[in-house]
């Protein structure tokens, strides 16, 4: 069995499932290759999936696996776009093919590094690892809440996961957006930052949700 193409049905069912979807030919329309079929009788023989009348759905074997690749997927992700800056594109290129090497502990020193981001660039969930759990690294994350910034220090966002979606548009209307440049003027009672000239006041909620990278 092509190891590769398992995976990517694997990673594909995940994300069907997320959207709600367990139809048979809309994971062979996306896999789009011409050994699905016979990889899909394979993989059902094997535990990793189950295959019911124009339905396919991960079978507990097959979960674990699908579950670790998409983290590792969404997490390179981040690595790639959110620090090292590389194009969207790009970046989700290479993470399709870094995912099927990552070890569990590389994983979880990236996840830690990251700040354990909840999602990746595209908005979806990075499944939770051990290490999300612990919350604890040797290593600073190099992205991190911007509730973890040291006053008087500047953090360029690198993004934000509101829990309302409304709230995006009413924080880009303040210059809250990823790229821009903040300094961390004050924590308390409010979180004050400074955009360029202007000083505004955001509560602690709102500042969890805004991820920052540290600018010396």
């Amino acid at each position: 069995m092509d190891n590769k193409l398992k995976d990517e049905i694997l990673e594909l069912l995940w994300s069907m499932r997320e959207k709600g979807i367990k139809s048979y030919a809309e994971l062979i329309n996306g896999v789009n290759n011409s050994e699905a079929s016979d990889t899909l009788i394979k993989m059902e023989k094997s535990g990793l999936i189950t295959i019911s009348e124009d339905q396919v759905e991960l079978a507990d074997k097959g979960e674990s696996r699908a579950r670790d690749l998409t983290r590792r997927h969404r997490l390179a992700e981040r690595l790639f776009h959110d620090v090292l800056e590389v194009g969207m594109q790009e970046s989700e290129e290479t993470a399709c093919e870094v995912e099927h090497f990552l070890s569990p502990s590389v994983t979880d020193s990236v996840c830690s590094f990251l700040g354990h981001p909840p999602t990746c660039p595209h908005g979806k969930p990075i499944p939770r690892g051990e290490c999300c759990s612990r919350y604890k690294s040797e290593m600073r994350p190099l992205v991190m809440q911007l509730k973890e910034l040291d006053v008087g220090s500047r953090g360029r966002i690198v993004f934000i996961v509101p829990s309302e979606h409304s709230r995006l548009e009413r924080l880009a209307s303040m210059g809250i957006v990823p790229g821009n440049i903040i300094r961390l003027k004050q924590k308390r009672p409010s979180f004050v930052l400074e955009i360029d000239e202007t000083v505004l006041a955001v509560d602690s909620l709102i500042a969890e949700e805004i991820y920052v990278k540290e600018k010396k």
